[in-house]
């Protein structure tokens, strides 16, 4: 059985990571933590890791989440500033603990506990641009200090053009094993303690290695709603092809109403090894993904349904 890799548009600099371990025999989890950081170390990548953007309050929170698809084990961590490979943390959560989801002080006291606890993992490109990000509302440092409201600051952050992507990466190995890991710092800019779907099982990620496997990136809000990786990979149960399911899944967000709405990117793997990524929009987004087989992965469009 050929081994397969999905990754989002920032997921690039980490497939070659993966590729050496699935060409070495390694499972579909090992290659997902080690396609992904790379990508958290990667200053270019500005949705992720090193280089991310921090919240309002200039605070480093970042978001990751790993699941394997023969027993749903999952393991997720939340709004953790001293540790740079989430990933990895994620994985400890889902390995030592008998918990799936760790969230701030706690995760980052395990982050401590399991040594990969760092500095916060904000670079100097992206702390300059918070500080010009603040000023351009006429703000400094001093002025997100309580008892300022900062609600009315976090919606000028809420445009597709402003960083908020996630890496994210489904793979299937050699022996039809599945797995799935996101990572992410989230939106730039956003209100302190803010969570997206990343970290989020079923929302922004879910894999079932009988049926296939999906990732979400850009509005977790939105998928947070409507449970959409878990919908896409039950379309995927129900019979439906990866296109009908990314098409059923997407129309299904249609149907919310209020709240902030805006693009979702759906990667789908069936567990027959189909590929299919689309969007709702792809006004004002990095309009790519990357999947194959080992060592003849390909940079692709994904599709859109309206």
């Amino acid at each position: 059985m050929a081994s397969l890799i999905l990754a989002g548009s920032e997921g690039g600099p980490g497939i070659r990571a993966a590729e050496e371990v699935l060409r070495a025999g390694g499972s579909a989890l090992d290659a997902v933590e080690a396609g992904i950081r790379p990508v958290e170390a990667d200053p270019a990548v500005r949705s992720v890791g090193l280089g991310g953007s921090p919240n309002l309050l200039g605070g480093m929170q970042c978001d990751s989440a790993i699941m394997e698809g023969a027993g749903r084990l999952s393991g997720a961590v939340a709004a953790v500033g001293n540790c740079l490979h989430v990933i990895s943390l994620a994985r400890q959560v889902m390995q030592r603990l008998p918990h799936v989801l760790l969230a701030g002080e706690g995760a980052e006291r395990f982050a401590r506990e399991c040594g990969l606890a760092t500095e916060p993992p904000l670079s100097h490109e992206a702390a300059k641009e918070h500080v010009k990000w603040l000023s351009g509302l006429g703000l400094d440092a001093s002025g997100v200090e309580e008892p300022r409201p900062l609600a009315p600051l976090s919606w000028p952050g809420a445009r597709p053009d402003i960083a908020r992507g996630t890496t994210i990466l489904l793979v299937r190995d050699g022996k039809g094993r599945m797995a799935g890991g996101t990572s992410t710092t989230g939106w730039a800019w956003k209100y302190p303690g803010r969570l997206g779907d990343s970290p989020v099982i079923g929302a922004g990620l879910y894999v079932d290695e009988r049926y296939g496997a999906a990732a979400c990136t850009h509005t977790g809000e939105m998928t947070i709603r409507a449970g959409t990786a878990r919908l896409a990979v039950a379309l995927l149960q129900q019979g439906h092809s990866v296109r009908d399911a990314c098409r059923l899944a997407l129309e299904d967000l249609r149907s919310l109403e209020g709240g902030y709405l805006g693009p979702v990117f759906l990667h789908l793997m069936s567990a027959a090894g189909e590929i299919c990524v689309a969007a709702n929009d792809l006004e004002g987004t990095v309009a790519r993904y990357f999947a194959g087989e080992v060592g003849s992965v390909q940079e692709c469009v994904p599709l859109r349904f309206p």
